[in-house]
């Protein structure tokens, strides 16, 4: 940014760089897309889980959770520690075999993940709606919404 000053007859001319602020912004909106992709993927994967299983015991689905990591920007979707057998069904054992319904609920909605983070980089064109959606908070949530 460049701004002309005019003193007394005397003319300056400051530069201004806007690179940190830049930066900022692009990891903060990058953060705030992957919070809403890992809300997007715990919510399919508790659609796919009780739709896989006839009755609707165990709290598997519950126990997904989404953690979006500042320092590293990026996204991890799993399960807590309580949904222990959860983890057997996700990738088997050797009695059962693997399901894989969070692989498969990623891999089937990759367009869908592309369009929700597309909505975010798209969005520094305006740059007070970039800063509407930044939070500096750290993200965790689970699958019902917390």
């Amino acid at each position: 940014m460049t701004k002309v000053l005019v003193k007394k007859g005397k003319t300056t001319i400051q530069y201004t760089s806007n690179v940190d602020r830049v930066k900022y912004t692009l990891s903060e909106l990058t953060r705030a897309a992957l919070r809403d992709v890992g809300k997007y993927l715990t919510k399919e994967f508790r659609l796919a889980y009780y739709g896989h299983f006839k009755k609707r015991r165990g709290k598997v689905g519950k126990f997904t959770q989404y953690w979006v990591r500042k320092k590293d920007c990026d996204l991890q979707v799993g399960l807590k520690p309580n949904a222990f057998y959860g983890g057997f069904q996700e990738k088997g054992s050797s009695k059962t075999p693997a399901l894989g319904l969070l692989t498969k609920v990623t891999q089937d909605n990759i367009a869908k993940i592309v369009e929700i983070e597309s909505q975010y980089l798209s969005s520094l064109e305006s740059e007070a709606a970039a800063l509407a959606k930044i939070n500096e908070e750290e993200y965790e949530g689970g699958s019902d919404g917390e």
